[in-house]
């Protein structure tokens, strides 16, 4: 007789002896009332034979009843500042997400471009991702929006360094958003201050080291989060080829030319394999299982060759199955719903997974009295969730309230620093009662959450506008300070006592009408005008009636060579013409000091030479050094060494100016690469350039020139 007749012949025994045989299943499993089930359900018809209608209904009630837990009947996620998703764990919900999430692209703006997510490495999940949203659904997340730049820096770093990169996707995300928020408006109030001062658009820049240290930060996360992706596609996928394999070779037995023996041995190394294979891709799972478990049913049937393999391993298994059965009863008397849930759903898994079929006259029986104490346990978690539903709506309209209670505070906080303090303290109670509030449902959740948030943003920014309209009328009072420091020091050294002295008491009297100016200035200016204001008066004090009988002869003689000066008729003829200056410039030299409060004839003298500059056709820089070197002669002929000193550092000090200026209009280029140098805004700064670059070569000749006179 062949080997097919004789398995044919068997198969037929098997199905006449079973009817006889009495029930193994102990006397306390009463037949279920549910459904009709089989234990496996059935392949993809692409990779498997199609099973007899009868056990394909089963199979298909079997699913039904196994993914009982709707999300409908779900325990909303634990109320935080910010709403987490929770993955429904039921199998109906697996079969669904046949496509990998993708990372949703960041749409918040930031001044310092962040890294690009284009290229972002595509979530993938696995089939054992199950667990892990289960474990991690009701965990808290902080109320980031309460937080300053420098904190939420500390909590990146803490994320990253305390958790896996897979789970803090929404808190990263959460973080980077309030930190972004909260630079740009301190960017704002950057630029708003800088064009205040007077500085050009296109020369502003601004970014801090904490914000350095945050990009920094954010960058390790993407790297690490693509880096993890990566690996996970790359092991799951080798994962799933490994099961295929086994698939292939679970295939292969039925045709194998061994003994029974053999191929039994090779038939329990295969599941041995199969269970420590690894999880592969959520959405190949389906399929996968069902295709396994199908050829492992073959197998049985196959098995039925040599009975005592075959009915050993169903033993075995139907021993396994009525423990589940036990423990799925005693979760029944478990207090926490949520606790027994949760290991309910761990015991499907082992019951779909980790344990083989029964005997067909047992497969009915033992899933219906599984199913039975599964819906139990449903059934008291769906009155579970139903009895805090009441209390969730309750909350829900608590917090409405503080949302509204946000509102009307920012609405009627009239604009003055202490009643904006009180207000402040109000909405911080509020927020803090809001957070003592008990959970919401959860499709409000996210709602109010939202409504929170925003709320207390308007609030903020309410906050803020007043403030920032103190700060720039406090930046007002600064430029009318300058300018009052600014008169005093242009006066300060006149001599001309008449005019200058009131002139002084009043700009004394304006400064203390004028309002607060920024703390970090306060001061720094009133110092400058003090000093200004002291420096005049003392000489004041100081000068004499009458001035020494030498000084006025010097003055005499410069009265005279002012006139000569002024006379002077130009031939036309550059060097003979400059010659004639220099030589009336030295002869000024020569003559001593005049009276203190008659030294205004220098400047007349240098607005002469001025005049014939003019006339003249000199280079800028030529000018500027004659002009130079009379102001240096002048301080010279005074004897004033302190003067001299306050020149050079002067000089000093414009040059490291100069240098900054042609730096940082250099550093502007850098935005028009792409620009064609006809620009207006390209042919500005250019120009800026060049005319920065001639100013530093007479800057650095004067420079040159006091440090001789100094020296010699």
């Amino acid at each position: 007789m062949s080997d097919k007749k004789l398995q044919e012949e068997k198969l037929s025994d098997k199905s006449s002896e079973s009817s006889e045989k009495k029930s193994l299943v102990p006397e306390n499993i009463s037949e279920g009332t549910d459904a009709n089930t089989s234990e496996t359900p059935s392949g993809d018809l692409d990779e498997v034979a199609v099973a007899t209608s009868e056990e394909k209904k089963k199979e298909e009630d079997h699913e039904a009843v196994e993914t009982n837990a709707d999300a409908s009947e779900e325990i909303p996620v634990e109320e935080a500042e910010a709403p987490k998703e929770v993955t429904d764990t039921s199998e109906e919900k697996k079969e669904d997400k046949t496509e990998p999430e993708v990372q949703k692209a960041d749409t918040s703006k930031d001044t310092e471009e962040d890294e690009e997510d284009d290229d972002e490495e595509e979530e993938v999940s696995s089939s054992d991702d199950e667990e892990e949203e289960e474990t991690h659904e009701e965990e808290e997340v902080k109320d980031y929006h309460s937080l300053s730049k420098k904190e939420l820096v500390a909590e990146l770093k803490e994320l990253l360094n305390s958790k896996p990169v897979q789970q803090i996707k929404n808190d990263v995300e959460e973080i980077r958003s309030e930190f972004n928020a909260k630079f740009n408006e301190e960017l704002e109030h950057q630029k708003e201050e800088f064009l205040a001062e007077g500085g050009n658009i296109i020369d502003f820049h601004y970014t801090t080291p904490l914000k350095k240290e945050f990009n920094s930060l954010y960058f390790d996360y993407k790297e690490k989060r693509n880096l993890y992706y990566k690996s996970l596609k790359k092991d799951l996928s080798a994962n799933l080829a490994k099961r295929q394999e086994l698939i292939e070779e679970l295939k292969g037995l039925l045709n194998a030319e061994e003994n029974i023996n053999t191929t039994y041995k090779h038939f329990k190394d295969i599941q041995d394999r199969w269970h420590t294979a690894g999880p592969i891709p959520r959405d190949k799972y389906n399929l996968i299982w069902n295709t396994y478990h199908h050829h492992v049913e073959n197998f049985y049937d196959f098995l039925h060759l040599n009975r005592e393999f075959r009915d050993l391993d169903f033993k075995h298994n139907l021993e396994q199955k009525l423990k589940l059965i036990t423990r799925a009863e005693e979760l029944q008397q478990e207090e926490d719903i949520n606790k027994a849930f949760r290991e309910l759903q761990m015991l499907h898994k082992m019951w779909k997974e980790d344990i083989g079929p029964v005997a067909k006259e047992y497969r009915e029986e033992v899933w219906e009295k599984f199913s039975a104490a599964t819906k139990v346990i449903h059934d008291k978690r769906f009155e579970f969730l139903k009895e805090m539903e009441s209390a969730f709506e309750d909350n829900l309209e608590a917090k409405k309230k503080i949302v509204e209670q946000i509102a009307e505070v920012t609405a009627a906080t009239k604009p003055s620093h202490q009643n904006w303090q009180n207000a402040i303290k109000k909405v911080q109670a509020l927020r803090d009662q809001y957070f003592e509030i008990g959970k919401v449902p959860r499709a409000n959740n996210k709602e109010i959450w939202n409504a929170f948030k925003e709320s207390t943003r308007s609030f903020n920014k309410a906050k803020n506008n007043f403030y920032k309209n103190q700060k720039k009328e406090q930046y007002s009072n600064l430029e009318k300070k300058r300018e009052l420091i600014k008169i005093a020091q242009e006066n300060k050294d006149s001599d001309d006592f008449e005019v200058v002295t009131p002139l002084m008491k009043k700009i004394q009297a304006d400064w203390k009408k004028v309002g607060h100016v920024p703390r970090k200035d306060s001061d720094k200016i009133w110092k400058e005008f003090k000093a200004a204001c002291n420096h005049y008066f003392d000489r004041l004090h100081s000068v004499k009636n009458e001035a020494n009988k030498e000084e006025i002869e010097h003055l005499e003689t410069k009265t005279k060579m002012l006139e000569e000066i002024r006379k002077i008729k130009l031939t036309g003829s550059k060097e003979e013409d400059l010659k004639l200056i220099k030589a009336k410039i030295t002869d000024w030299k020569n003559v001593g000091r005049v009276p203190f409060k008659k030294k205004s004839i220098e400047q007349q003298f240098n607005k002469e030479l001025d005049t014939l500059f003019g006339k003249m056709d000199l280079n800028k820089k030529e000018a500027e050094m004659i002009k130079f070197e009379n102001k240096l002669n002048s301080m010279v002929s005074q004897e004033d060494e302190r003067k001299l000193k306050n020149e050079h550092f002067f000089i000093s000090k414009k040059i490291d100016e100069t240098k900054d200026e042609i730096r940082q209009l250099e550093n502007n280029l850098g935005f028009f690469q792409h620009v064609d140098d006809s620009n207006p805004l390209v042919k500005e700064v250019h120009q800026n350039i060049a005319r920065h670059k001639e100013q530093l070569e007479v800057w650095k000749a004067k420079l040159k020139r006091i440090k001789k006179v100094r020296n010699s």
